[in-house]
C-alpha cells in the first residue's frame, strides 16, 4: 500500500522570461511583432546621482541680465494710505479691523513693502474714501451707482 497510491505528475511550465530579458531591446521588439502592448518608458537620470545637475535652462536664467521681482505699492500710494487713515482718526489696527486685514498689511501697504493686490486696494480705498489706482490716486472717490 505504501507505494502505489501515489501517481507521478509531470508538470510542463514554460517559464517566462527574467526582468532583465523582458526589458531587452530584443525583447521589446519580439512582443511588437506578435502584436502584444508594449509599454516602454525611459525614467530621467535613474540610478545616477544627478539630483544636482545643471541644467541648460539654469545657465540661461544664470546669463539673464534682468532681474525679476514683484512690483511692490507705490510710495505715493503708502503716503496716501496714511493721510487718508489719519484724517479718518484711524489706527493702522482700526483700518485693518474695519476692511478685515491683518494690521501687518496696513503697516506693508503704508511702507511700500506690499505686493498690490487689488482686492485689498479696493477695501482700503473704500474706507479711507480716496483713490489708490489709476492717474488720480488721492483724490476723493466719487459715490455713484455701480455698474452690472
Amino acid at each position: 500500500m505504501a507505494e502505489s497510491d501515489w501517481d507521478t505528475v509531470t508538470v510542463l511550465r514554460k517559464k517566462g522570461p527574467t526582468a532583465a530579458q523582458a526589458k531587452s531591446k530584443q525583447a521589446i521588439l519580439a512582443a511588437q511583432r506578435r502584436g502584444e502592448d508594449v509599454e516602454t518608458s525611459k525614467k530621467w537620470a535613474a540610478g545616477q546621482n544627478k539630483q544636482h545637475s545643471i541644467t541648460k535652462n539654469t545657465a540661461k536664467l544664470d546669463r539673464e541680465t534682468e532681474e525679476l521681482h514683484h512690483d511692490r505699492v507705490t510710495l505715493e500710494v503708502g503716503k496716501v494710505i496714511q493721510q487718508g487713515r489719519q484724517s479718518k482718526g484711524l489706527t493702522q489696527k482700526d483700518l485693518a479691523t474695519k476692511i478685515n486685514e491683518k494690521p501687518q498689511v496696513i503697516a506693508d501697504y503704508e511702507s511700500g513693502r506690499a505686493i498690490p493686490n487689488n482686492q485689498v486696494l479696493g477695501k482700503i480705498e473704500r474706507a479711507i474714501g480716496l483713490k489708490l489706482r489709476g492717474k488720480d490716486i488721492g483724490k476723493p472717490i466719487e459715490e455713484g451707482p455701480r455698474a452690472k
